[in-house]
Order: structure tokens, then C-alpha cells, then sequence
């Protein structure tokens, strides 16, 4: 990791106009984000984390303050792909194989056959899904059809990954096989990595800082580093040190009153 920025937000703000008057899904979010990150951004529903990421990306446009992406604007990001983006579900086209869907933005792109053949089978090989390359989305299950998403988005190698809680319709045994996998992937790769979930677990095991984020409005409560080591079993979700970090999560989102029924 270096401490050179890859997001910026500064007095962040993101006021929603409708019929029953304005929503107010972000306010003032001031946030860094440095190359090699891995950040988990975790909060009540509602609380403006895919918001955030969306404004990232350019899919909704800020109301107040500014936010850069690698120094230029999310727009200007987006034109560059300057990021790859896995949604909640796989977003697969179900007509197409696994390396036709990987393949998709190469296209886009006007990539060379030759050379997006070897972008498919290098980042087929690093989500484990290598000689699935002629499976539909249909023939795959649910762990693997998110691992193709993720093939697609890493598949034009920009340096930033936005994942919007990819793991969280999944069940525990595979969502934890897939944290094993994505933190190898992140080891190995460099990304920077913004990653939404409403799993403390999960933020604590993946993320080198964990984001704390108050009700609507979404305000940053606490910034977590953590102190466990880049390399992690998942027995190291039974350690002192872990179980002190997920403490502190939960002391931010009792302290943004995200319990609270409404």
C-alpha cells in the first residue's frame, strides 16, 4: 500500500428530489482512499454506502462538495475505466458463456480477439474458473456466477474494484470460501478495493479499514485500521485482536444509533 489517493471525497453531499420530498442519502463525507486499500464500507440499510459507491462510479451525481477518482472526475473515471464495478446480484447476460460475459467490456473497448482471449483466460484463472470458459450462467452456481462478475470486472485490469455487497445472497460456507478467494485475490493483484457489506465479520476479515457509516443522512462515523496481518486464515476470526476490532464496529453503529427500530 502506498498513501498515494485513489478516491477523494470532500464535504460530500447527495440530496434525492421526489414526490414526497427531498431524501438526504449523504451529508459532508469527507474520505481518502489510498492505492492498495481494501476498504469495507458497513452501515444500516438505507445509510448511503452503495449511494457512495454509486457516486463513485459516476451512476449518481453528488448534490454538495467534490470527489475525484485518481485526480479527475468520476465522469472522466468512468470514460478512462478507470474502475471495474460488481453489483449485488451477477448481472450475467444468460445467452452468452462465461468467456462471452467476460469478454463483454473488452468488446466495448474495440480489444483485439487475440488479446482479449488472453485478458479472459488470465482472470478466469484468478477467480478459479478455469474450463468453465463454455458454461451459461445458468449451468453455474451461485458462488460461481459471482466469480464470473468478478472476472468481468477485473477483465480490462483498471486499477480500482467497486463491489457492492457481491457475497451477501450467498450462503455462509460459500460467502466465506469466496472472502478466502477475494482476499488472495486482492493480495495478489494490488487493487484498490471499495467493498460494501452489512457483515461485521466480513469487513473485519477482508479490510484493511472498515468505513463506519451513521443512518440517513450517511455520515462517516469511525474510520477502523486495522492491525491484522495482510495474510489471513479464517481461524484468525477467532482471535483476540479480531473480536476487539468487530467490537469497535459495533460501538460506531451503536453510536449512529443504527439499532434503533423505526
Amino acid at each position: 500500500m502506498t498513501d498515494s489517493p485513489v478516491v477523494s471525497a470532500q464535504k460530500l453531499s447527495l440530496t434525492f428530489q421526489t414526490n414526497d420530498g427531498p431524501v438526504h442519502a449523504l451529508s459532508d463525507v469527507d474520505l481518502t482512499i489510498n492505492q492498495g486499500d481494501f476498504v469495507s464500507f458497513i452501515g444500516p440499510s438505507g445509510c448511503g454506502k452503495t449511494t457512495f459507491l454509486r457516486v463513485m462510479a459516476d451512476l449518481e451525481q453528488p448534490t454538495g462538495g467534490q470527489i475525484t477518482i485518481n485526480g479527475k472526475t468520476p465522469q472522466e473515471a468512468r470514460l478512462n475505466r478507470d474502475y471495474g464495478y460488481v453489483f449485488q446480484a451477477p448481472a450475467l447476460l444468460p445467452w452468452r458463456t462465461v468467456a462471452k460475459n467476460v469478454a463483454l467490456p473488452l468488446e466495448i473497448m474495440g480489444m483485439e480477439r487475440a488479446e482479449q482471449a488472453r485478458h479472459i483466460a488470465r482472470t478466469l484463472k484468478m477467480v478459479n474458473l478455469e474450463g468453465f470458459e463454455k458454461k451459461y450462467p445458468w449451468q453455474l452456481s451461485g458462488g460461481m456466477q459471482q466469480r464470473a462478475s468478478i472476472a468481468r470486472a477485473l477483465a480490462f485490469d483498471a486499477d480500482l474494484l467497486l463491489m457492492d455487497e457481491p457475497f451477501g445472497a450467498l450462503d455462509e460456507i460459500v460467502r466465506d470460501h469466496l472472502n478466502e478467494q477475494l482476499l488472495k485475490l486482492w493480495l495478489e493483484t494490488k487493487k484498490t478495493i471499495a467493498f460494501v457489506t452489512h457483515s461485521i465479520p466480513e469487513a473485519v476479515y477482508l479490510s484493511t479499514r472498515i468505513v463506519v457509516m451513521s443512518p440517513r443522512p450517511g455520515r462517516v462515523i469511525d474510520v477502523i485500521e486495522s492491525t491484522l496481518p495482510a495474510e489471513r486464515p479464517l481461524d484468525i476470526r477467532e482471535t483476540p485482536e479480531f473480536f476487539k476490532i468487530a467490537h469497535r464496529v459495533r460501538e460506531g453503529l451503536r453510536a449512529g444509533h443504527s439499532y434503533d427500530e423505526v
